[in-house]
């Protein structure tokens, strides 16, 4: 396979899943702080610290509220990495690739580009949002039935699979990293006491539980109340659903294996799973579960420069080896 097909496969999957855990996670943050206290702590800036565009968000918006935050993690074209500006992306990547992928899943990644191209921009109020919301999560999900059911599981395929999988992990990590850092010690903001959260906390782990579809899976595993250490330790390091951390890299290396050339990458996912696997992580501090979050997010990011250079991009590697 040539490796700008692969590239594109791999991006196109990277941005499917990413519109699908926006799109979860803009659902299951808006029905949470309709439920909690007025003046609790968390409010509409989170979601902007768990996508990572903080600091975009400001360069042009001077107030973090419902409607500025929505509208820009829905449908700003100017910030890359609105739901609309990720479903360009894929569609891009997806337009190139027609003749490897299924020709219903090009339909079907055409037809949500339109859905959202033509909807984003009306479905900032709360309940035509839920509408487009759960359409892109239901279509995302089909795509990714599609791809498991109507393509060879070649290279192509694999490329997919890594690419899902790679982006789960870091959407899950940056989940527990936000719950971390509002509701757990050493990360009290020196400005003032906030709101008190304590009564509400069950609420909002089920919640973080939720925006992954982890609540029914981790009621069946765990035999008590929902907190923070069973969460975080579902969510990081629980071998069997398919959204935590472990899983989405024991998937890594059972899609690597059949690949040439995977020495590097595969070492590089064996690292990140020792630090995953064989620790046992401190919920009791903030400070200390954001500095493992942190680790883990950057052992991702290597994987996944690997991943380019290893096969995506070869030339750029052999260049800069030279």
């Amino acid at each position: 396979m040539l490796s700008r097909v692969a590239e594109r496969l791999y991006w196109m999957s990277r941005y499917l899943e990413r519109s699908e855990n926006l799109a979860r996670l803009l659902t299951v943050y808006s029905n949470l702080l309709f439920d909690l206290p007025r003046g609790a702590r968390i409010g509409w800036h989170t979601l902007l610290e768990i996508t990572g565009s903080m600091e975009e968000f400001q360069q042009s918006h001077q107030i973090t509220d419902e409607r500025a935050v929505i509208r820009y993690l829905l449908a700003d074209a100017r910030y890359p990495g609105s739901l609309l500006s990720t479903l360009v992306l894929a569609r891009e990547n997806a337009r190139t690739t027609r003749e490897i992928i299924p020709a219903e899943a090009w339909e079907q990644i055409n037809n949500l580009y339109l859905v959202v191209r033509d909807s984003a921009g009306r479905s900032v109020a709360r309940g035509p949002r839920q509408d487009l919301l759960q359409q892109v999560i239901g279509s995302c999900q089909q795509l990714t039935g599609l791809f498991e059911g109507a393509m060879s599981h070649n290279s192509g395929y694999r490329f997919i699979e890594l690419a899902r999988s790679i982006e789960r992990a870091d959407m899950t990590t940056r989940i527990v990293h936000a719950g971390s850092a509002n509701l757990l010690p050493d990360n009290v903001p020196e400005d003032g006491e906030p709101a008190a959260v304590e009564p509400y906390e069950n609420l909002i782990w089920m919640s973080i539980l939720r925006s992954s579809s982890a609540y029914q899976m981790y009621r069946q595993h765990v035999q008590d109340r929902v907190n923070a250490e069973d969460v975080v330790t579902f969510l990081l390091q629980d071998p069997l659903f398919p959204r935590s951390v472990l899983h989405c890299l024991n998937r890594l290396e059972e899609g690597l294996q059949p690949l040439p050339h995977n020495d590097r990458v595969l070492r590089d996912v064996a690292g990140a799973l020792r630090r995953v696997g064989d620790t046992r992580v401190n919920v009791q501090s903030g400070r200390a579960l954001t500095e493992y979050i942190d680790a883990l997010q950057q052992e991702i990011g290597t994987i996944h420069i690997a991943i380019e250079q290893t096969w995506l991009q070869p030339a750029i590697a052999q260049d800069a080896t030279q």
